[in-house]
């Protein structure tokens, strides 16, 4: 496994990230295909065995049981608190990312994951309620608390992603870190505006769904998994693309025969030649780490990376929202 910094953060993580939510309580107003306790502990022991030290959860995610899983799982695996990396998220909550949230969420979050620190807190979401000068004051304050050590946040359009970095700055308060946005082959627009940003600030991509919701691991579009057929998500994102979508997902299964390797590989190669730190894998079972981890030492060719980039079409925007969103239990 190779490692990276955090932006200029000093933290060393693995090239990939274990995305949690697919481990929690399953629930129909979240998810149904979550994993249970020692799936998930199963899950984490070979992921830290493979040598990805980076973990990613959220306050939302099955409602406070990703992130019980996760410390859960750490302590009993005997993972040392000072080689792995833990991330969490605010925003879905009530109060969005006033203050007052920020203060409650971050207190829900290190006691459910059984912790004293946070080494990334990231705000999920924009909030169109909250002045940013009061949420980078609240983060700000964490970091000095000693209760997290850096910030990042995740999809939203670059301007606002820009007037935060602005107003971080011109306030003397601690900046992002990281930027966990929507990102992969068939979903390409932060290249536009965000993507730029976070380069002027040096800031780490961490994206989250680098494959797709699994459609850049398979020639055809339905799996018949059961998040395949049960995460309306996922169905959001990509099926008012299918068609151009499936061009790409050619381009991928072509490429990845050619080369003697999984379109796993193929897809989160593309990402960290494109100047990924990161990209975060939702994974459900110990073979989909194996074929994750071989793309961090798989080398491609720049006519290669344009052969699969190059039937891309402009997409809807999704992920980055206009208005805030609520999400009750």
């Amino acid at each position: 496994m190779d490692y990276a910094e955090l932006g200029s953060t000093g933290i060393r993580v693995s090239r990939l990230c274990v995305g949690c939510m697919s481990y929690g309580q399953p629930s129909e107003k979240f998810h149904m295909w979550t994993l249970d306790y020692k799936q998930t502990r199963e899950m984490i022991s070979h992921a830290w065995d493979l040598g990805i030290n980076f973990f990613d959860t959220a306050n939302i995610y099955s409602f406070g049981s990703s992130e019980e899983y996760l410390g859960r799982a750490v302590r009993d695996l005997g993972i040392p608190r000072d080689r792995v990396v833990l991330a969490s998220k605010v925003y879905f909550n009530e109060g969005f990312l006033s203050k007052e949230a920020i203060f409650r969420e971050i207190d829900g979050t290190l006691r459910r994951l059984g912790t004293d620190y946070l080494d990334l807190y990231q705000i999920h979401r924009f909030d169109y309620s909250t002045p940013l000068e009061e949420t980078l004051g609240a983060l700000d304050s964490l970091v000095r608390a000693g209760k997290v050590r850096t910030i990042g946040a995740s999809a939203m359009f670059g301007y606002q992603f820009h007037n935060l970095q602005i107003a971080a700055e011109q306030n003397g308060l601690t900046k992002f870190a990281t930027m966990q946005n929507h990102y992969n082959l068939l979903y390409r627009e932060d290249e536009r505006e965000l993507i730029p940003v976070c380069r002027q600030y040096g800031v780490a991509l961490i994206p989250y769904s680098p494959l797709a919701g699994g459609h850049l691991t398979r020639k055809e579009w339905e799996s018949g998994s059961i998040r395949s057929t049960t995460d309306k998500v996922i169905r959001q994102k990509y099926d008012h693309a299918r068609e151009n979508d499936l061009a790409i997902i050619a381009r991928v299964d072509d490429l990845a025969e050619k080369r003697g390797v999984s379109m796993t590989e193929i897809a989160l190669a593309w990402l960290l030649h494109r100047g990924v730190t990161a990209p975060i894998v939702g994974a459900t079972r110990p073979q989909h780490f194996d074929a994750a981890v071989k793309a961090v030492s798989l080398r491609l060719t720049e006519e290669e990376l344009c052969s699969l980039e190059e039937v891309y079409l402009a997409h809807e925007v999704v992920g980055a929202v206009s208005q805030n969103i609520s999400f009750s239990k």
